[in-house]
């Protein structure tokens, strides 16, 4: 019997014997999900397809994939075949005498892992001649059948989408990044990953960031496992910046898994401290409504400090300087301690602060001058200025909400923040918004704004009201803006042409400077969009 054969395998109770394929063999060839197979002698000779690396496209030939992850070599042998999901972006490598290809995406992948040897005794139904050649047939042993474990349940309580960053640099080297895989499959186990509750997927820091599986490409806690004990070392510096930049531009994203309504999560795991600048990547994460988590493990002594380039980056990684979105560890050996604390932090999403952004998460009220002398093309121009604002924001059931009203001697609800929960329906019900024509009491209109669009329950959202004017009030404006500001309204004023600047004050919110735009032109207009927006965002996160 050839030495192969002397490894046997059980699939309940039955010995398994790996089955022969060829070189030229592919994994969507199998017929079972997990199976042991038997590839031959010399597959390094021959010109193999392989596409991915670590996780392979199931189109391509398991021998090869078994050469290129170490698990054979020019002898063959054995190997255990695990058949996964389909996922995006395989990508090339070369490794043991192999080049892999890359490839954008496969409806099947694959996996490929060394057998493990058993005793022969692993069934009382021992054949006849190894009873004779033991002497005596034995008296069958009975067992008693160990009762399965009960199925690993979604955590419902923790419903978050993440994106797990882990260390891959020359930084942490490949013995504490083993570690690190282990204490991160402990922490995907303790989080209860599934469906309704956490979804994760993996990203690598090193010189070039590299996400390994997506939100959909594993869904539940095992497989997730399984898939992270699968990825490869790297090197490299520690681009923690750019891995952020990667992840949020690339990894969040509905055609990988991302749900509505769901908290998005960046779990940073580092070790030392970053190689790039992370600032602007985690103003861009807050500002698209992710929490970054940052896991600081070993992290540099007061020796070591100026080695650092950015010496507080925990501190401008996280989306709020509060203590809770950082979490450190003096070293990945004796992690065990630490799994359950983390992943009670990256459940409690009642104090993910950035999961509510400026986008996201506000009212905006347009109170829109629509008296005789502004005109009728004037008059679009004031909603394209409107129009280009509302654009910047998540408008929908569940997230930000605009609303308008026109105002002469009289004032119009054209819509309210209940009206279009769509953002296209919203934006097109503003764009045909049919200019009145009259007088102009501005006071009285900012009374009715309050009254009609504001009192009524507009949810946890952040007030704010843009009023828009080319003259003078035939009322007082300056009792009923303050009224509006102690109703949590945030006022923003935007004068054209004859508006008086005094009353454009009076109006507006503290600091005065930042929340009164003022041009002689109609034309002018389209300038303020941009600082209009960065001042919403930026009250809304002085407020938060």
């Amino acid at each position: 019997m050839s030495m192969w054969f002397a490894v046997l395998h059980v699939l309940g109770r039955k010995l398994v014997f790996p089955t022969p394929i060829s070189c030229g063999t592919r994994a969507v060839d199998l017929p079972d999900t997990r199976q042991i197979v038997l590839c031959p002698a010399n597959c390094t000779l021959w010109s193999l397809s392989v596409f991915g690396s670590g996780v392979y496209a199931s189109i391509s030939s398991v021998c090869g994939a078994a050469v290129h992850r170490g698990i054979i070599g020019l002898s063959g042998g054995p190997v255990e075949v695990h058949r996964l999901q389909g996922r995006t972006n395989y990508l090339s490598s070369y490794a043991h005498g192999i080049q892999s290809q890359s490839l954008s995406q496969w409806s099947s992948s694959f996996t490929v892992a060394r057998t493990i040897s058993l005793p022969l005794e692993v069934s009382s139904q021992t054949s006849s001649s190894a009873n004779v050649a033991s002497g005596a047939a034995k008296k069958p042993v009975k067992k008693t059948a160990k009762k399965p474990p009960p199925p690993t349940t979604a955590n419902r309580d923790c419903p978050v989408d993440m994106a797990l960053l882990l260390d891959s640099s020359y930084n942490i080297g490949q013995r504490r990044y083993n570690l690190q895989k282990n204490f991160v499959s402990k922490l995907v186990a303790m989080l209860k990953v599934g469906t309704p509750g956490p979804h994760v997927g993996v990203v690598q820091t090193s010189e070039t960031p590299r996400t390994e599986f997506y939100l959909s490409n594993y869904t539940t806690a095992k497989d997730v496992t399984f898939a992270i004990k699968e990825i490869p070392y790297i090197g490299g510096n520690t681009n923690t910046g750019k891995a952020i930049l990667h992840t949020v531009r690339n990894f969040f994203s509905p055609d990988f898994g991302v749900r509505r309504g769901y908290p998005r999560v960046i779990v940073v795991f580092v070790d030392g401290w970053p190689s790039d600048n992370v600032e602007e990547a985690a103003i861009l994460a807050r500002e698209s409504g992710i929490n970054i988590f940052f896991v600081s493990v070993a992290k540099p002594a007061p020796e070591e400090m100026s080695l650092v380039s950015e010496q507080d980056f925990m501190r401008k990684a996280v989306c709020k300087d509060n203590e809770f979105f950082t979490f450190t560890m003096p070293s990945w050996f004796s992690t065990n301690k630490f799994v359950k604390p983390l992943a009670h932090k990256l459940c409690s999403i009642d104090q993910m602060l950035c999961s509510k952004t400026c986008y996201n998460s506000v009212n905006l009220g347009f109170l829109i001058d629509g008296s005789s002398s502004v005109g009728d093309g004037n008059f679009r121009l004031v909603l394209d200025l409107l129009l280009s604002i509302a654009r910047n924001f998540d408008i929908s059931d569940i997230g930000s909400r605009i609303g308008a009203i026109q105002f002469t001697y009289d004032q119009r609800m054209e819509f309210n923040f209940n009206d279009h929960t769509t953002k296209d329906n919203a934006l097109r019900a503003l764009q045909n918004i049919p200019y009145m024509s009259g007088g102009t009491a501005t006071g009285d209109a900012i009374n009715f704004a309050v009254r009609s669009l504001f009192k009524p329950r507009t949810g946890p959202n952040r007030n704010f009201l843009i009023i828009i004017t080319d003259g003078q009030s035939y009322d007082d404006v300056r009792g009923p803006a303050m009224a509006a500001q102690r109703e949590g309204i945030t006022v923003f004023t935007v004068g054209v042409a004859w508006a008086p600047m005094e009353d454009l004050k009076a109006m507006a919110s503290e600091p005065k400077e930042s929340h009164v735009f003022f041009t002689r032109e109609f034309t002018g207009l389209a300038q303020f969009q941009q600082p209009i927006v960065r001042g919403i965002c930026r009250d809304f996160t002085e407020f938060n």
